[in-house]
């Protein structure tokens, strides 16, 4: 992999090619990333780059009248993530990630990855973590048919026989049924970089990506190139 960044999903538009071809796209918040630290075989087992994204605020702590220690930003960088990112030269950030480049050795602490690592044309592949749905039954989860709603029936909704009580007297692994729905880890391949924006760190993709907005989304070349 010679190509990766994260990103925040902004939303979905359209725009129009230079034929006049109306196209969809999302519209992702793409870097800038900053190495944070660099994996090396000799030191971690594997090469790799760790790469931060998005200002985060410190923990403070204060002490009130009664010199109790009162925690001001509670959700904020530790003392052990504030000297890792001191020594990487870089303000401390919200979300930190590893990508396997090919050419690790080739980055530097303090270096920056912008989107214009990215081309209009370029395959991606973005993964990020899918909307969460809550409890759904077996209909909307799997797609499963409904039964016959009139003349007396009192099947519905229900996901259907379970498993028979002779043989094999028990439900099978992987049985759909109810459940909880969404908030896993969705990958969508080989979707095509239609424009990016340098200026103002914009990357437009075509075609929906998972998550919702405001969500982090990791950006990688795609692995299985079609056309």
């Amino acid at each position: 992999m010679k190509k990766g960044i994260l990103a925040i999903k902004v939303g979905m538009t359209q725009i129009f090619n230079e034929d006049g071809t109306l196209v969809p796209v999302t519209v992702l918040q793409a870097g800038p990333c900053v190495v944070t630290q660099i994996k090396t075989v000799e030191n971690d087992g594997y090469s790799a780059v760790q790469v931060g994204f998005v200002d985060k605020k410190e923990r403070i702590v204060n002490k009130d009248k009664a010199g109790k220690k009162v925690v001001i930003h509670r959700h904020g960088v530790g003392k052990a993530m504030k000297g890792h990112f001191q020594k990487a030269g870089s303000s401390c950030k919200r979300y930190v990630r590893e990508f396997k480049f090919d050419n690790a050795q080739d980055y530097a602490l303090g270096n920056e990855i912008k989107v214009d690592m990215f081309a209009a044309g370029d395959k991606i592949d973005a993964s990020a973590i899918s909307k969460g749905k809550g409890f759904q039954g077996a209909i909307k989860r799997h797609g499963q048919h409904r039964g016959p709603m009139t003349h007396g029936s009192k099947f519905h909704r229900h996901q259907g026989s379970n498993g028979a009580c002779s043989s094999p007297s028990r439900v099978f692994k992987g049985k759909g049924m109810p459940g909880h729905m969404g908030c896993v880890k969705v990958t969508v391949q080989n979707l095509e970089v239609i424009r990016t924006d340098v200026e103002n760190n914009l990357l437009l993709v075509k075609g929906a990506v998972p998550g919702p907005k405001k969500g982090l989304v990791t950006i990688k070349e795609t692995v299985k190139a079609i056309g």
